[in-house]
């Protein structure tokens, strides 16, 4: 690659004052970074444009080539498949008059004569640069396709060979790319050559926004592409960035502090600052609280100080529990006082079109350096400190999820999902508008963090997702990640910018590349609770070969279509594996996969198959479909099955084991036993144990397990 000839090329454009590159200067700079297009050559006469065509050989295409024309076929401004010389000549007349028709005073620079390359797939290769993730490489079905079927796959660049491989199976029309009805594929690896080359090139240079090749002509011998769009203009501005250690540092003391000061603590019910000092007190938080008031002298028991600077002592966080109008004051006080951490619970800023007043708080914050958790949030619980410092209601249950929200309604729901299942968390973080604080320092924080395993996120945008996806890629690789990204409709994304101010991102974009770094997406706020349950219950699997168990034809096909969906993969039973299964059920019941036991079966079948499946080292993972039955109530099967696993954990053997419980309301209290001793059960549904699973599943891919 020739960078030094496509900075020239670049600096030329934009000092000329002009964002989009000509054709000829398009295909400079394709064959600077060895994108591969036909041959061509630019015509300023009829008769110039026919010696270029008789050198290059016939057939050719003509293009106009003009800055004020951009998209040529609206203007009339391509002609193929011209065979002559004199054909060549009477075409550059006609695309002549036809720009001028199209756009009268068009400044045109001449005709773009081209080798008409063989027929092939047309596909499109293209960079964009988005506010968020930066730059990102596409790619999908061309030609007129894109706009038809919006076929397309995005992935950060640069891409490695590996992504840039997976983009090609990543769109609905893969099969046609592989092959069909007789057709020949495409050559993967020249369209993986040129998707890497793209990258590159606008990775490489901040000032191309957008790269578009469409469409590209791919067949079996190689891909060329034959029309180049490229436009420059200024790289958007970075968002400030902190170094890892620099991070952890400062998380480290808002998650472990020594000593929290409440900005507004108040002794009167009902009020916010009152709330947060009952909960941090009450939530048996064992480090100083100080409240801070201009006039109290006590609150709940606690010496009141006029201001952060009045504490003898050193603090670790300040809770502001003040209105947004006095939060800038009171934030060059806790800076002065070199608190690290400030959680900023009052609203009223960016969420309402206050963006001024947020960026002075965090002017403020910035130039002394303490870091924000918010504004407009609920605070956060840290439960390995008994830390609710937040105003909603406390939460002490001990686990090993860490769990965010952008909302409050939605941190509220997690409360009380995690109280009503009695889920276990680390932790709970509101981060509302992100002013500072996002998700990244989370992950930062809980991938060392010996008291998470799992972390589940609520977003409805991402500041910097960037960083965000570089962080994730190291950390899913150690622990799930999981994240519901609100806003995946239109109506959604509007929503969401009401909301918190957010500017909600292509969902298609948010997909592709929480994939391509390993994060689990979850498609509702229930999914995102229930994966943040059951990923720290599941072990990881060793292998992708799953059996279905079930007293329940009728579930047995449902749990089968679930797996589908959830992109598991079921076992092709061998016939041994056939034989053994058929020495425990009735000859009424079916072997192969799922195995159906029936339903009149006494609880020994379900034992002894359940046992034999766990004992198999070529099965993975156990998939359960339980009906109730008088022969085996909920009760007794739930129990059968507690016993037979744990005796199989007992020998090492520890697989993923799921159950669907379809019966009466029996079937709930079964399904809380059967949870609360690692089978992940669920009443009801034969969805939603599958998907979890799956969700398992994903992550081990991801991270290199399976």
């Amino acid at each position: 690659m020739d960078k030094k000839a496509v900075r020239t090329l670049i600096d030329s454009v934009r000092s000329s004052g002009r964002r989009a590159l000509s054709a000829p200067e398009a295909q400079q700079l394709c064959e600077a970074y060895g994108i591969p297009t036909p041959k061509q050559g630019l015509a300023k006469s009829a008769a110039e444009a026919a010696k270029i065509a008789a050198r290059l050989g016939f057939p050719v295409v003509l293009k106009i080539v003009s800055d004020d024309i951009l998209h040529k076929t609206e203007a009339g401004g391509v002609i193929v498949g011209l065979k002559s010389a004199g054909d060549v000549r009477k075409a550059f007349d006609r695309l002549v008059k036809s720009a001028k028709a199209y756009k009268k005073n068009a400044a045109i620079q001449g005709v773009q004569v081209q080798q008409m390359v063989g027929a092939g797939r047309e596909v499109l290769v293209g960079a964009v640069s988005d506010p968020s993730f930066g730059k990102l490489v596409a790619f999908g079905l061309g030609g007129v396709l894109v706009e038809v079927l919006k076929d397309i796959t995005f992935r950060l660049a640069p891409v490695s060979k590996k992504d840039a491989l997976s983009m090609l199976d990543g769109v609905r029309g893969a099969e046609i790319l592989r092959g069909v009805r007789g057709a020949k594929g495409v050559d993967r690896n020249a369209l993986a050559d040129i998707i890497q080359k793209v990258s590159n090139l606008a990775n490489d240079f901040p000032e191309i926004l957008e790269v578009d090749l469409n469409p590209i002509f791919a067949t079996d011998k190689g891909a060329h592409a034959v029309d180049v769009r490229i436009v420059v203009g200024q790289p958007p501005a970075q968002r400030q960035r902190f170094s890892q250690s620099a991070i952890l540092a400062s998380m480290q003391r808002i998650m472990n502090p020594r000593s929290v000061a409440v900005i507004g603590a108040s002794a009167e019910d009902g009020k916010i600052g009152n709330s947060v000092m009952k909960n941090l007190i009450n939530g048996g938080y064992a480090g100083n609280i100080y409240p801070i008031h201009p006039k109290a002298e006590e609150i709940l028991g606690r010496k009141a100080y006029p201001s952060v600077l009045n504490v003898p002592e050193v603090i670790d966080v300040a809770v502001f529990a003040i209105p947004a109008k006095f939060c800038a004051a009171a934030m060059d006080e806790v800076g002065r006082k070199e608190i690290p951490g400030a959680v900023m619970i009052p609203s009223g800023f960016a969420e309402v079109g206050e963006t001024a007043l947020q960026d002075e708080l965090l002017g403020v914050a910035q130039r002394h350096g303490v870091r924000i958790m918010g504004p407009n949030i609920y605070g956060f619980y840290y439960t390995p400190r008994n830390l609710c410092a937040t105003f909603c209601t406390p939460y002490d249950v001990k686990g090993k999820v860490a769990l965010s929200s952008q909302s409050g309604g939605v941190g509220m729901s997690i409360v009380g999902f995690s109280r009503t299942t009695r889920m276990g968390v680390s932790a709970i973080v509101g981060l509302g508008n992100k002013s500072d604080l996002d998700e990244d320092d989370l992950l930062t924080y809980f991938e060392q963090d010996d008291h998470t395993q799992v972390i589940a996120m609520h977003c409805e945008d991402l500041k910097d997702g960037r960083s965000f996806a570089e962080v994730a890629s190291r950390v899913s690789k150690k622990k799930p990640v999981v994240m519901l990204k609100a806003g995946r409709t239109a109506l959604g994304a509007r929503a969401a910018a009401s909301h918190t101010g957010a500017l909600a991102g292509n969902d298609k974009i948010y997909d592709d590349v929480l994939r391509q770094c390993g994060v689990i997406r979850a498609k509702s706020l229930n999914d995102l609770l229930q994966f943040a349950r059951g990923l720290q219950v599941l072990p990881t699997p060793k292998g992708e070969n799953i059996i279905i168990i079930t007293g329940a034809g009728g579930s047995g096909v449902l749990l089968s279509d679930a797996c589908v969906d959830a992109g598991l993969s079921l076992m092709k039973m061998p016939p041994d594996l056939d034989a053994g299964f058929r020495k425990f059920i009735p000859p009424f019941g079916a072997a192969g996969n799922p195995v159906d036991i029936t339903g009149g079966e006494p609880p020994a079948t379900y034992a002894n198959t359940i046992r034999y499946a766990l004992a198999e080292p070529r099965i993975h993972s156990l998939i359960l479909g339980y009906w109730h039955t008088i022969i085996t109530p909920p009760m007794v099967f739930a129990k059968l099955c507690a016993e037979v696993v744990e005796e199989a954990r007992a020998k090492g053997i520890d697989k993923p084991v799921v159950a669907s419980l379809v019966g009466d309301v029996q079937v709930e209290e079964a399904c809380e036993y059967l949870y609360e001793r690692g089978i992940v059960a669920y009443p009801y549904t034969t969805e939603l144990p599958v998907a979890v699973l799956g969700a398992k599943y994903q992550w081990a891919r991801g991270a290199g397990l399976l």
